[in-house]
C-alpha cells in the first residue's frame, strides 16, 4: 500500500510474534513519519527485529526495522530535529547510521568511532538536526548488517523547494540474497577462504562488476516478478527520489518512454540536466523530474554486468497494458549521466583547498582473502587523514586496483572535480579502476568520521579510513568497526 507520497514498504512478519504460525506471505504495509511507536514527542521508535519476508513465494529469514521492507520513511524539514529510538531485538550488537547527513559526531552511527554498538535488548536515542534538504536514507553499520533489510529513507524537506510536481515516489534498489541460500555473512566467508576474480564485468565501470550474482534485486522490497507500482495520471509532473541501498550492486536506471531531468545528486541540488539513464552506485541517491505519459511503462534498473534486473510500474492508465520485466527499454542504451553533466550550483560552492592529499585505493590477496587498503592500510589499523577546523582540502583518490570503487565519506558533503569547474557537491562517490578522482572537502564538523568503500565487502575486507581533526584521538578497542 502506498502512502501520500508513494512510499511503499512490505510488512514483515516478527518471528518472535508469530513463531506458532510459521511463514506467511509479507503484507505491505504504508510506512510514514507518523507510523510506529512514539519515543519523545515528535520521535519515533526503530526497533530492529528478525521477521520473515516472501520474496516470489518464497519465505526468508531475515533482519528489518519495525517488521517492513524497507524500514520506515522517516521525514523531517530542512532545519529541523529527528528523534528515533533505536531498539535492539537482534541477537547482536548493532546501530542506525544516517547516511548522507551532515550529522553531529555523536550521533553518526558508526561503531568504533562515534558510540558502542547497542546491544541486544538495549536502547540508542538517535537525536539530530538534519542541515540540508535531500534524499538520504539510514541503515546498520555493524558488518554486514545492511546487506539484510536493515534500511530506510531519510527525507528531508526543502522549506524553499524551488521545483513543483504532482506526486514524489521514493525509489530503493537493493540485491538481495538473505536466507536464500544462507546470508552476506556467509557469502563472506565464502569470499575469503576460496579468494578469486569473479568474472562479473561491465564496460561502463571500467572492468569487475561486483563480487555476487544476487538471486534477488528489489525496489521497495519487491522483485521483479511481484513489482511495485506507482500511480498517477497523464500529464502529471513526477519526482523520483532513486536510493542505492545495495551492498554490491550498481544500477542503471531508465523510465521507458521518458527521458529523465535529474536536479538533485546525494540530497545536494545541481544544475538540471536531460538524460535517458544514469547509474548510481552503493550510497549514491539521484532525485529526478518526469512528465508522464498516457500508459503503463518500465521504471528499469540493470544489475550493471550481473544479468538481473530490479523493476517497478509507472502507470497514469488503468487498462494500459503492464510492461514485462523482460522487455527491452530503449533508454538505457541512450544518453548516460556523467559527472561531468553534473554542475553544483553557485551557492554549494565549497572555499578553495589550502593544500592536496592522495588516497591510494589497493587491492592484495592473502591466504584468508582479499585485502582492500587505503594507503597500503586495513580497517584495523587505518589510514587516518588529518585535517584543522575550517581548511578545505583536495583529496586525489587514485585506485589502483582493478574494481571500482564507491567511496563515501561521513559527516560531510564534498565538491567533486570535474573538467568544467564546479562539479556536484556529494557525499559517496565512484572512483573507476586505474583512475583518479578528485573531491574538495571543507572540514567544517569536527569529529573521527569513516572514509570507506561503500561496497560492503570490501569495507568488511579493510577499505576503511579516518577522516579526523587535530590530534588523533586514542582508538577504543572495545567497540566493533
Amino acid at each position: 500500500m502506498e502512502d501520500s507520497r508513494g512510499v511503499v514498504t512490505r510488512r514483515l512478519f516478527v518471528s518472535g510474534m508469530f513463531a506458532a504460525i510459521g511463514s506467511v506471505p509479507a503484507v505491505a504495509a504504508a510506512a510514514s513519519e507518523g507510523g510506529g511507536t512514539t519515543a519523545a514527542p515528535g520521535g519515533r521508535v526503530l526497533r530492529a527485529s528478525p521477521g520473515t519476508v516472501v520474496l516470489d513465494g518464497r519465505a526468508l529469514q531475515t533482519w528489518a526495522y519495525d517488521g517492513l521492507l524497507p524500514g520506515p520513511t522517516i521525514r523531517a524539514t530542512a532545519g529541523g530535529t529527528v528523534r528515533a529510538r533505536l531498539v535492539n531485538d537482534l541477537p547482536e550488537a548493532t546501530t542506525v547510521h544516517w547516511h548522507g547527513i551532515r550529522i553531529a559526531h555523536a550521533m553518526d552511527g558508526a561503531p568504533g568511532f562515534s558510540q558502542r554498538a547497542t546491544q541486544p535488548g538495549d536502547t540508542f536515542d538517535y537525536v539530530f538536526t538534519v542541515p540540508d534538504a535531500g534524499t538520504y536514507f539510514y541503515h546498520s553499520h555493524v558488518g554486514m548488517q545492511s546487506d539484510r533489510g536493515l534500511y530506510g529513507p531519510l527525507i528531508v524537506e526543502d522549506p524553499d523547494e524551488p521545483h513543483s510536481y504532482d506526486h514524489e515516489f521514493t525509489v530503493m534498489l537493493d540485491d538481495w540474497l538473505d536466507g536464500v541460500n544462507g546470508n552476506a555473512d556467509d557469502a563472506l566467508r565464502k569470499m575469503n577462504t576460496t579468494p578469486h576474480d569473479v568474472t562479473l564485468t561491465s564496460h561502463v565501470l571500467g572492468g569487475t562488476s561486483g563480487h555476487v550474482r544476487y538471486p534477488y534485486y528489489l525496489v521497495n522490497g519487491r522483485t521483479a516478478d511481484d513489482p511495485m507500482t506507482y500511480t498517477a495520471s497523464p500529464g502529471n509532473r513526477v519526482r523520483f527520489r532513486v536510493i542505492n541501498a545495495a551492498a554490491d550492486t550498481a544500477f542503471r536506471v531508465s523510465l521507458g518512454g521518458h527521458r529523465m531531468t535529474v536536479t538533485h545528486a546525494d540530497g545536494f541540488p545541481c544544475e538540471p540536466v536531460t538524460v535517458d539513464t544514469f547509474v548510481v552506485g552503493m550510497g549514491e541517491r539521484y532525485d529526478f523530474l518526469v512528465t508522464l505519459e498516457a500508459g503503463a511503462f518500465p521504471l528499469m534498473a540493470m544489475a550493471e554486468g550481473k544479468a538481473g534486473r530490479a523493476f517497478a510500474v509507472v502507470r497514469t492508465a488503468p487498462g494500459a497494458r503492464t510492461p514485462s520485466p523482460n522487455g527491452q527499454v530503449p533508454e538505457l542504451q541512450r544518453r548516460t549521466l556523467s559527472y561531468q553533466d553534473l554542475r553544483s550550483l553557485r551557492a554549494d560552492r565549497l572555499p578553495p583547498p589550502s593544500r592536496t592529499v592522495t588516497v591510494t585505493l589497493g587491492w592484495r590477496q592473502r591466504v584468508g582473502g582479499n585485502e582492500w587498503t587505503l594507503n597500503g592500510r586495513l580497517a584495523n589499523d587505518p589510514m587516518r587523514l588529518r585535517v584543522d577546523q575550517g581548511e578545505t582540502i583536495r583529496i586525489v583518490m587514485h585506485n589502483d586496483t582493478h574494481m571500482w570503487h564507491p567511496m563515501h565519506l561521513h559527516g560531510h558533503t564534498f565538491q567533486v572535480l570535474t573538467s568544467g569547474g564546479r562539479g556536484p557537491r556529494k557525499d559517496t562517490v565512484n572512483v573507476m579502476p586505474r583512475k583518479r578522482l578528485k573531491i574538495d572537502v571543507h572540514a567544517d564538523n569536527p569529529g573521527e568520521w569513516m572514509f570507506h568503500c561503500h561496497n560492503l565487502y570490501h569495507q568488511e575486507q579493510g577499505m576503511m579510513g579516518v577522516f579526523g581533526y587535530g590530534k588523533a584521538p586514542r582508538r577504543r578497542h572495545d567497540m566493533h568497526h
